[in-house]
């Protein structure tokens, strides 16, 4: 399987958490405020155990296997399948397919989106971000960026 990387004509593409985001559709669009960000993200990836506390998050998967721990139960996802982490709930993933995945991830109201712009690095290059381990100023920052967004950091990324 090879990973389909996206060119700026497809979005609004933004360097997130070791991942290329592109905004497919910004919540600002609509009166419903429906976000729609696809990921492509290498082996390995997994933001930390977090909670949205006002928008469940909905993701669909293009291509890859990704392990999901939500609300303590773990599951699969692969290409074609999609799994939900509601509001309230504390949730994680990880890609567990070598050659990395790509996904969808589908939320409103805005918080999620939000926090890709605030944190994401604008890039014109449809490539994975140089991939550094995070220090312990970007997980601070991270950290206060989440909770102005609605969402609490309340563990580590899946291993």
């Amino acid at each position: 399987m090879t990973m389909h990387a996206k060119t700026d004509s497809d979005g609004e593409l933004l360097w997130f958490a070791g991942s290329l985001a592109t905004i497919k559709v910004s919540g600002q669009a609509g009166a419903d405020t429906i976000s729609v960000i696809e990921h492509l993200m290498p082996y390995g990836s997994s933001p930390p155990l977090h909670v949205h506390v006002n928008e469940d998050e909905v993701f669909h998967i293009l291509e890859g296997v990704m392990r999901f721990n939500v609300g303590g139960k773990e599951l699969y996802g692969r290409a074609g399948q999609t799994m939900m982490a509601p509001k309230g709930v504390p949730h994680s993933y990880r890609v567990e397919s070598a050659e990395g995945a790509r996904c969808l991830t589908v939320t409103t109201r805005g918080d999620f989106e939000r926090l890709v712009r605030e944190i994401g690095v604008p890039t014109d290059k449809a490539e994975f971000p140089p991939q550094i381990a995070p220090t312990p100023e970007a997980i601070k920052a991270l950290t206060e960026a989440c909770a102005r967004n609605g969402i609490d950091i309340i563990g580590a990324p899946l291993s």
